[in-house]
């Protein structure tokens, strides 16, 4: 038992003994509707079992309190009268009882309980996330006293009942306090000269705004997870999700509204959830919505921008003049070409398990992954190798007829496809379509010769388990 699980539990034992601070689910909240609603996992509505006929919040704090004496007698009550919705917290809490004796008998019960016979963790959340019963009403009370013994902080993302778009029992904590992967906010650059310590074959992800150039190796954002800077005069912020592999780029000023970005320390589905500052609602990283809090409901949705993943080679060749961020930070890291995250790079095992795996890839295999605001419920998912043999691509999602066009780096560009199919490009700047018309590719859009301008979409690359956990009925080009 580390020291910092006796803390937790020290101070949990003391919140056992709290009344419950959690009011009931007001009518019309996402809490509030009823069993008969929405059954799925992927629901959005947080089905919760009627408050009248659970057992108090204080039987499942009891199972963290010391001594364990309190523990066994509430695991007790909570066998006589279980409900499948106590799972969550059963599972959840499992992990920071400090009597291991407890521990033991909690994961027998759900074992028993689930029918499953096994006591590993993921095969039970996993089951639990399959049923999707309805929770126990004050379960967010409960994550928000689990966690605000590791950062008070956490308290602000799940007390009062929040209003969520996703079941709260799929939300893991990451192991990191809330800015705990510090973003870089505004941070220094160089020129490309200034960028020696880069290999030609480092990986980068490349910008290029109304001129403005830049670009952000991956080695430096694997540490930080998210950039804050002002490109082209605006506010835009890089997240990137190491756990799925994707990098969006992201416009934060919605309405006028700028919203100040973190990293929350929480995950869902193995994807980085993000948090503003102004509200504390939890945002998805993947479609840049609120998911968690008072901003969900209210139609807030950032808008991505176009971004490429390329070799440092590559992108320096195209842009001479680009700018790079400069590995002086102010934090001490090990900057050097796959350092961070080493391990979990090498294998196609999940540092935390998902609802749901497709086998037609690898876990980790990479895709380029296109979703538009003009077809939400439409996602496409098309593998990375697929666009290696066939450098011209189209493809369709919702009403947006679109073409990739990837390059010797692997780096894939998408541009909008009206107009004749393009049959070929140089890998460079031309490419032709049916009608015999060459086109000029730059970062911005296809120019062609009378004007025209096919204009840049929006993509980014993503593992590939990380991609259909979030969007199950996603399309696959293989």
């Amino acid at each position: 038992m580390t020291g910092r699980v006796l803390c937790i539990v020290a101070v949990l034992a003391v919140c056992s003994a709290m009344p419950s601070q959690a009011a009931r689910p007001q009518a019309g909240s996402p809490q509030a509707v009823s069993a008969g609603a929405g059954a799925g996992a992927d629901d959005p509505a947080q089905r919760v079992l009627p408050a009248n006929a659970v057992l108090p919040l204080q039987d499942f704090l009891a199972l963290l309190d010391v001594p364990g004496t309190k523990a066994r007698a509430a695991l007790a009550r909570i066998d006589k009268q279980w409900r499948d919705g106590y799972a969550a917290m059963l599972l959840e809490g499992s992990g920071f009882m400090p009597d291991d004796f407890v521990q033991r008998d909690v994961l027998a019960l759900l074992a028993r309980k689930s029918g499953l016979r096994s006591t590993d963790v993921n095969a039970l959340y996993e089951w639990l996330w399959a049923t999707a019963p309805p929770l126990h009403p004050q379960y967010a009370e409960f994550k928000a006293r689990l966690y605000e013994v590791l950062d008070p902080q956490f308290r602000e993302h799940f007390a009062q009942q929040p209003k969520t778009a996703i079941r709260l029992d799929e939300i893991r904590w990451g192991g990191v306090r809330r800015d705990g992967i510090p973003p870089l906010k505004n941070p220094k650059m160089t020129g490309a000269a200034q960028a020696g310590w880069l290999a030609d074959d480092d990986i980068v992800f490349g910008v290029a705004i109304d001129g403005d150039v830049r670009a952000y190796p991956k080695r430096i954002l694997a540490w930080h997870e998210m950039v804050k800077d002002r490109i082209a005069g605006r506010e835009l912020n890089g997240v990137y999700c190491t756990l799925c592999g994707a990098m969006v780029l992201y416009d934060t000023t919605v309405d006028g509204v700028h919203h100040e970005l973190g990293t929350s320390g929480f995950l869902y589905r193995s994807n980085k959830l993000m948090y503003d500052h102004a509200t504390k609602s939890l945002w998805s990283t993947l479609t840049g919505t609120p998911v968690v809090g008072p901003l969900v409901g209210q139609g807030i949705t950032l808008r991505s921008l176009h971004l490429v993943t390329t070799t440092w080679k590559a992108w320096r060749q195209r842009h001479p003049t680009t700018r790079v961020l400069s590995p002086d930070t102010g934090h001490l890291r090990d900057y050097s070409e796959g350092a961070a995250y080493r391990r979990y790079f090498a294998t196609d095992e999940l540092m935390f398990n998902v609802p749901r795996r497709d086998t037609r890839l690898a876990n980790k295999a990479e895709v380029l992954a296109l979703r538009f605001a003009q077809a939400p419920g439409d996602a496409l998912a098309i593998s990375a190798q697929r666009l290696l043999a066939e450098r011209v691509l189209h493809a369709q999602v919702g009403p947006v007829r679109l073409v990739v066009l990837t390059d010797d780096s692997g780096a894939n560009r998408v541009y909008q496809a009206d107009g004749a199919a393009l049959l070929s490009w140089n890998g460079q700047d031309r490419a032709l379509d049916a009608a015999g018309v060459a086109w000029r590719v730059a970062e911005d859009g296809l120019h062609g010769p009378l004007g025209q301008v096919r204009q840049r979409l929006p993509a980014h690359r993503a593992f590939w388990f990380g991609w259909v956990a979030a969007f199950p009925t996603t399309r696959l080009v293989k």
